[in-house]
């Protein structure tokens, strides 16, 4: 039994550990996606929503009839799905031929087509390049359909795996077990980020393409990196966690020896207890019509517990402002501060996580260590909570100006104010495709959206190192412009680490009050449905959370674009600038704003649970003191208390490590 135990808890850790890291590696190629299927935010969003989707459609019936079938073998069949899923979302890039991005300048030194920058206006508008017909099927399907089958195959892993533990363990043994499991989870999104930092660098189409002849660094906005290899590897790791889970029984015998050590009165009432009983009941055929009909009641009953419902409406809210932040943050990263997919997403395995890992665990050793009650706990977590939430107001001060792009955030003459004329008396002579994004840095510290745009007549070099000549609209020097944007944002890349460390700050402080959150979840309810309502909790959270937040966040950031590149057969792409202002503040704003709204639901949350308690106090003196209602008055103060903790520590209520990349 003990090694079937211990081969279980190691198979479930890298069970957890594998889906952390596909899904926070689905989260680090988020910028990247948009670019090589040309899709605005929003579609992003949905993408990432598919994964919730996918567990909506399965999570109430693994959760129920699950636990009476054989678990580990459900386990081992959703692993599989979840490989399989990785697998598919990697394959458009098999189908769908090399990436090619807008750009003038030529592959190689002899290549032919010397054509200069700025073709002579001859009143025939400029032609589009060759558009060679793009498959019927937006490739982008494969990988919504892809992630959707991942969301499929992970639903059984958390609640079917704790419970089986839980079944299979003393009480006080389960909770260690479940927090080794929760703890090397946490280790997944760390690899799943560098995992993601490291394909951002290679190039997508390495291998096919001669490197020399690529124009773009991997910090430019058309940049798209190797975002298929990481799906491969993440399959594959995926794949291997499923083995394990084939050779493990139903169910593990109950070790005697552990119900003996306690007195006879209390073994027999161990033995005799309903826990026991539905401990050992898991062999049981099950029938499958009895089960279904005693689904509804049961929940009924779960959610008239008002502690239950306000804990969840909390939830909720937090989770929102939660999920759409992590999903957007390296690309709040790479378009505010500049800094590369690549070191966006290094910054957030290396710098974040472990922050947000840190601080749950500090958060359980604080209530051990000092034994808190469970109103100390409740106090602890609102206290954090708050803490973070007026730390988190400093990001708004961290603000970057705009990048110098002539006619988007300036005029062509260089002073600061937003001039929408992409046209200017120094390039009308030339005939410009206008929806391009080809930037050049003019000698003036001002980005150009093209080489033609700026005027320029000749250029001489190749890829990297293309430097264009006469360019008109750049009046100072010898006239000349390099290949891709300026970087001359001094004052974005010294307020940048301060950035990260607040980041980090309140990514721990908030954290702090995951633990707490947990706990009260579980002793909230009662023992027969503990399973049912940490699955409805996990559904709930998800279908109003998880699939609307990034679609919505999505869609607020998309408003905040300034230029959008074009696709090869016309169309608007991703989005190649951001006015960086107002991205900040839709940003921001939508975090703060909604937990703003939570902590109002959780005050009021109180009240009423108060007030509750106080109508039961007086109904106990009216009875005076009987047993029965003093007993039932404890269970209310308790349930009180443990509401308090509902409203302010649900931070990380659902401990789901995709989520855990908080702040």
């Amino acid at each position: 039994g003990c090694k079937k135990k211990t081969m279980f808890l190691v198979a479930l850790s890298f069970a957890y550990f594998a889906k952390a890291l596909s899904g926070s590696y689905m989260k680090s190629t988020i910028t990247q996606l948009e670019r090589r299927f040309d899709i605005p935010s929003y579609l992003i969003g949905v993408i990432d929503g598919s994964f919730e989707i996918g567990n909506l459609l399965v999570i109430a019936f693994v959760s129920y009839f699950g636990a009476k079938l054989h678990r580990p073998k459900i386990i081992a069949i959703g692993c599989l799905l979840m490989s399989l899923g990785t697998f598919l979302i990697a394959l458009p890039h098999f189908i769908i031929g090399r990436y090619k991005f807008e750009t003038s300048i030529r592959s190689s030194v002899n290549s032919s087509s010397n054509l200069s920058p700025c073709p002579v206006s001859s009143g025939i508008p400029a032609t589009a390049p060759s558009c060679e017909h793009e498959s019927r099927l937006s490739m982008w399907i494969y990988v919504f359909l892809g992630n959707i089958l991942r969301g499929i195959g992970e639903t059984p892993v958390q609640p079917l795996g704790i419970s089986y533990i839980d079944d299979h363990a003393l009480e006080e043994n389960a909770a260690f077990y479940i927090g080794c499991v929760q703890t090397i989870s946490v280790i997944g999104p760390v690899f799943g980020y560098l995992l993601g930092s490291v394909c951002a660098k290679i190039y997508v189409d390495i291998g096919f393409v001669n490197m020399e002849s690529i124009s773009i660094t991997p910090g430019d906005a058309r940049w798209v990196g190797a975002w298929w290899l990481g799906y491969l590897i993440a399959g594959l790791i995926t794949l291997l966690s499923a083995v394990p889970f084939w050779f493990l029984p139903k169910s593990l015998p109950l070790p005697e020896r552990l119900l003996a050590k306690y007195s006879p009165e209390r073994t027999s009432f161990i033995k005799d207890s309903p826990l026991l009983e539905h401990k050992y009941q898991a062999d049981e055929p099950a029938n499958f019509l009895e089960m279904a009909k005693d689904f509804l009641p049961t929940l009924r009953s779960l959610l008239g517990n008002p502690v239950y419902s306000l804990y969840l409406c909390v939830t909720i809210i937090q989770f929102n402002s939660l999920i759409g932040m992590v999903t957007y943050k390296p690309k709040y990263i790479e378009q505010h501060y500049g800094q590369s997919a690549s070191k966006a997403n290094f910054l957030m395995g290396v710098i974040n996580i472990p922050a947000v890992a840190l601080g749950m665990f500090s958060g359980g050793v604080i209530m051990k260590k000092s034994k808190l009650s469970i109103m100390g706990a409740a106090k602890f977590a609102l206290g954090t909570s708050l803490l973070g939430y007026f730390l988190s107001l400093f990001f708004f001060a961290m603000g970057c100006e705009n990048a110098s792009v002539a006619g988007i955030t300036r005029s062509y003459n260089g002073l600061y104010k937003e001039d929408k004329y992409l046209l200017a008396s120094c390039n009308t002579i030339c005939d410009c495709p206008r929806r391009n994004w080809d930037p050049v840095c003019g000698e003036n510290g001002l980005t150009y959206i093209s080489p033609c745009l700026a005027g320029c007549r000749t250029s001489h070099g190749s890829g990297m190192d293309t430097v264009f000549e006469q360019c008109s609209c750049v009046a100072v020097g010898n006239h000349t412009a390099s290949a891709g944007q300026c970087n001359n944002r001094d004052s974005c890349h010294r307020v940048f680490p301060y950035f990260l460390a607040l980041s980090v700050i309140t990514s721990f402080i908030i954290s702090l009050g995951g633990t707490p959150g947990y706990m009260l979840l579980i002793r909230c309810i009662r023992p027969q449905l503990k399973s049912l309502a940490l699955g409805f909790h996990t559904l709930t959270t998800r279908t109003l959370a998880g699939i609307p937040a990034p679609i919505y966040f999505g869609a607020i950031i998309d408003t905040t674009c300034l230029k959008w590149g074009q696709k090869k057969c016309g169309g608007r792409g991703a989005c190649r600038i951001y006015n960086t202002t107002a991205y900040r503040i839709a940003y921001l704003g939508l975090t703060l704003g909604l937990r703003t709204a939570s902590f109002f639901l959780c005050f009021l949350g109180l009240v009423v649970l108060r007030r509750h308690v106080r109508r039961q106090e007086c109904n106990m003196l009216a009875n005076g003191g009987t047993g029965a209602a003093a007993g039932e008055l404890q269970a209310l103060r308790k349930e009180e208390n443990n509401s308090c903790n509902s409203d302010q520590c649900t931070q990380t209520a659902d401990y789901d490590p995709e989520r855990e990349t908080r702040l």
